[in-house]
């Protein structure tokens, strides 16, 4: 640090004026260098893969959980409903402004002709809703005249379409029909089919075969009553 002293004369006081030696000084900045921006935008992509990997995990386990506590509880339903029917639904015909016609006799959960997708269960659980619900008209918003007994109580998110109208069916919690077939009750002995009650599944989200996957493999990720 310098002292210097103002030009001129000062009586008795002289004013001094402090300075840095050097005034000027060439800033220095710190700056992060390309390399290291790509290496920090990667490791937070890596690290928001990872995340959002964990939460698709979490949600889908969640899913089938609650899709295993449906099925149970529907199959629940259809032993009381038998027990008042001395038999499981069964049925086949025209819903109304439905296509095709549902034949629960004919439902093939094993080879069904699209291949396990589960828009070819859809008119079948359209019926499963009206003989479980008691509605006979399929329209939750309706009251039905003749409506039948309920045998179970469905929340709206188990319902489509959302929220409940006309020709609604039972979904799963991904968001697809669950399948609902009779076919080796109506059949003794058929291959094609499972039970000898009935079958109920869900296809866990699966909308088809893989490549190179055989039924049976996809199938093997289904949520089932068998």
């Amino acid at each position: 640090m310098t002292t210097e002293v103002l030009p001129g004369s000062c009586s008795g006081v002289c004013v001094k004026r402090l300075g840095y030696i050097g005034a000027w000084h060439k800033h220095r900045y710190n700056a992060f260098t390309l390399i290291e921006l790509v290496v920090v935008f990667g490791l937070i992509l890596v690290l928001t893969g990872l995340v959002l990997s964990t939460v698709g995990y979490a949600r889908k386990k969640g899913a089938r959980a609650r899709a295993e506590t449906e099925i149970a509880a529907m199959s629940a339903a259809l032993e009381s409903y038998k027990a008042d029917n001395a038999a499981y639904p069964r049925g086949n015909g025209d819903l109304g402004n439905t296509n095709p016609p549902y034949d629960t006799d004919q439902l093939e959960p094993n080879s069904d002709p699209q291949g396990g997708d589960p828009a070819y269960f859809i008119n079948s659980a359209r019926y499963l809703y009206r003989q479980l619900s008691g509605d006979s008209d399929g329209d939750p918003t309706t009251s039905s005249a003749g409506d039948k007994k309920s045998y179970f109580v469905f929340k709206p998110n188990m319902l489509n379409p959302s929220p409940p109208g006309p020709n609604t069916y039972i979904k799963d919690p991904f968001g697809s029909a669950y399948g609902y077939s009779t076919l080796e009750g109506a059949n003794p002995g058929d291959a094609r089919g499972n039970n000898p009650t009935f079958d109920l599944w869900s296809t866990g989200g699966e909308t088809g075969k893989k490549a190179g996957e055989t039924f049976q493999q996809y199938q093997q990720r289904w949520l089932k009553n068998w």
